[in-house]
């Protein structure tokens, strides 16, 4: 067990994220519809209903480790991102599975919810991992822009088999606000 809250309530300028609940899932299906969202990403089916149910939806209400991302202006919800692969004993963990509404790429709204999970996991981590896949150059470049540091690349086991994924690293020292 560790001390760390995966699920808490952040507050920035622009974005509130929250813990994932049961009725998030019409809102949050609205943004994951769109196929352009998962073209380079290893399960690029994940804009189908009952696969986005099944491989992120239910997982990620599960695992009680998943946040809502919200645009405080307006209250929209523009996507989700989840804490993972917790590691008491290295003080690690991981954050992925984030999508976000394609209206939404390329600007501050990316590193404004990055910002605010990191800043919420440095409280406790040593150092984050995002495990990205080796072809989502999108994703992969969005990271790189935060300041993500390609450490390795390596296979991970999948439903879908074995997928060769990119592995950034980012250690406290170096995160800045």
């Amino acid at each position: 067990m560790t001390d760390f809250n995966p699920q808490p309530t952040l507050h920035g300028d622009t974005l509130t994220l929250r813990p994932l609940h049961a009725d998030d899932f019409d809102a949050l299906y609205s943004v994951a519809s769109d196929p352009l969202i998962w073209e380079q990403h290893p399960s690029p089916l994940r804009y189908q209903r009952e696969v986005f149910e099944q491989e992120v939806f239910a997982p990620g209400l599960s695992s009680a480790n998943t946040l809502v991302v919200i645009e405080t202006a307006s209250g929209a919800v523009l996507g989700a991102s989840r804490y993972y692969d917790l590691d008491a004993a290295q003080r690690e963990l991981a954050i992925g599975y984030t999508f976000l509404a394609r209206n939404h790429w390329g600007g501050a709204t990316n590193g404004a919810l990055k910002r605010l999970m990191l800043t919420h996991a440095f409280g406790w981590a040593q150092r984050v991992w995002f495990h990205i896949g080796a072809n989502n150059l999108r994703s992969r470049r969005a990271l790189e822009k935060i300041g993500g540091k390609l450490h390795h690349m390596a296979m991970r086991d999948s439903k879908a088999g074995a997928i060769k994924y990119a592995y950034y690293a980012m250690d406290r020292e170096e995160f800045r606000l």
